[in-house]
């Protein structure tokens, strides 16, 4: 295997994708368990790259769109009301996960090293699903909160966060169990993805539930077996509809006189917004300075959440005119690119590109209530799918190429 030893690293490093929680100093510098991980990536990577004499390949279809979201986020920091907090998150959702992006793009070139480093990412949504099933549980049975309104939470601050994380893996886990050749890989990828899907459910999450919905309905009429696939899909989806504390759930927001629909906070939210980007329409708030900058146009907007919970408004305040246009750019290559993979890519790569295509698809849905990027483990995944679907299509080609060239060496 080339790179063995980091090809590790990046498994390793994508399983403790939710340890940024464990953080300490050294000396005035804040860091954390992930970002020690992915420093030790990098490093490992040079030492191997310097050792076999290579070099990455830094043309990709998402070099360009990268370059500039790292400039936005640069002018970001600089109208930022904190500086420092602003560099901080600027180091931890733009900087880290691209440079881990790069690297693992170039490492992986076979099916199982992606198979490895997708595992990784797999084990950190076991890390997190497992006990927010279990603490979930625990409420129902002893009565002791009603999980409809407040779900308790493990790992996480809010029950919305194991939502955004596992949706993308259920994408891409899903798509293995439905396409795959291999029977193991489907069989490990049906263990996750029942533990997934019942902490998404548990987590009550109702942009989770609508990013799960997209997420099926693109895998099953992309399925032979359609019209087999459309009515049991229909079928689970209501009866999970109707479990008690999911439809008071999906209720609330089918109610806008209820005090616990949540669409009513979203629409003063965004119109806060809205009245504080006229006064800041080129750059934004800067990196970190939504909460702080809000505050005079609050108007009937009375919850302290730190970012506008829209796709397009949390980069638009986060990064500017820039940062929108990067990000969108990204997006579209993140379609562009598992597309190609379906059509010229190699069969066993194929569940993988149709999976990261759903993942990006559960991103744009959730992110019309929700934060989707903007946090060190949610960002870490992005980026990392990214690379694995951009692998997939660089080797594929490259692997293409090479076989004509000996073709051609071998005729003549």
């Amino acid at each position: 295997m080339p790179f063995r030893y980091t090809t590790v690293a990046l498994a390793a490093t994508a399983a403790l994708s939710t340890a940024y929680n464990i953080r300490w100093h050294l000396g005035f510098y804040p860091t954390t368990l992930l970002e020690n991980a992915i420093i030790l990536t990098v490093v490992v990577f040079i030492v191997e790259a310097w050792r076999q004499r290579t070099w990455p390949e830094w043309r990709t279809p998402f070099t360009l769109p990268a370059a500039l979201f790292i400039v936005a986020g640069l002018l970001s920091i600089i109208v930022a009301p904190d500086r420092r907090a602003a560099a901080g998150l600027y180091r931890a959702y733009i900087i880290e996960p691209i440079a881990f992006f790069f690297v693992a793009s170039f490492v992986v070139r076979t099916w199982r090293q992606a198979l490895l480093v997708f595992g990784g990412l797999s084990v950190a949504g076991l890390v997190v699903a497992i006990p927010n099933i279990m603490v979930v549980l625990d409420a129902i049975r002893r009565h002791v909160q009603d999980v409809s309104v407040v779900p308790p939470v493990a790992i996480y601050q809010t029950a919305n966060a194991v939502a955004l994380f596992l949706i993308p893996l259920i994408a891409v886990a899903a798509s293995l169990v439905l396409f795959d050749q291999d029977r193991r890989t489907r069989i490990a990828s049906g263990v996750f993805l029942l533990i997934a899907l019942m902490a998404t459910i548990l987590s009550f999450s109702r942009g989770g539930y609508l990013a799960l919905a997209a997420v099926a309905f693109g895998l099953v009429i992309s399925h032979p077996r359609r019209r087999l696939l459309v009515p049991i899909a229909i079928v689970v989806g209501v009866l999970v509809a109707l479990i008690p504390p999911v439809r008071r759930r999906i209720g609330f927001e089918l109610n806008l006189t209820d005090p616990h629909n949540s669409l009513q906070g979203r629409y003063r939210l965004w119109a806060a917004t809205l009245r504080m980007m006229k006064d800041h329409p080129i750059f934004g708030t800067g990196l970190s300075g939504f909460q702080r900058s809000i505050n005079p146009y609050r108007g009937d907007y009375t919850e302290g959440l730190i970012y506008p919970h829209n796709i397009v408004l949390n980069f638009w305040t986060e990064t500017g005119i820039l940062g929108v246009v990067a990000f969108g750019w990204i997006i579209v290559q993140g379609f562009l690119v598992p597309l190609r993979g379906l059509r010229i890519g190699l069969p066993e790569w194929r569940p993988l590109h149709r999976g990261v295509m759903l993942a990006m698809v559960a991103v744009l849905v959730h992110g019309l209530v929700d934060v989707p990027y903007w946090k060190n483990d949610l960002s870490l995944e992005f980026w990392t799918l990214l690379a694995l679907t951009w692998a997939g299509v660089r080797w594929a080609s490259q692997g293409a190429s090479e076989r004509y060239t000996s073709t051609v060496r071998a005729a003549v």
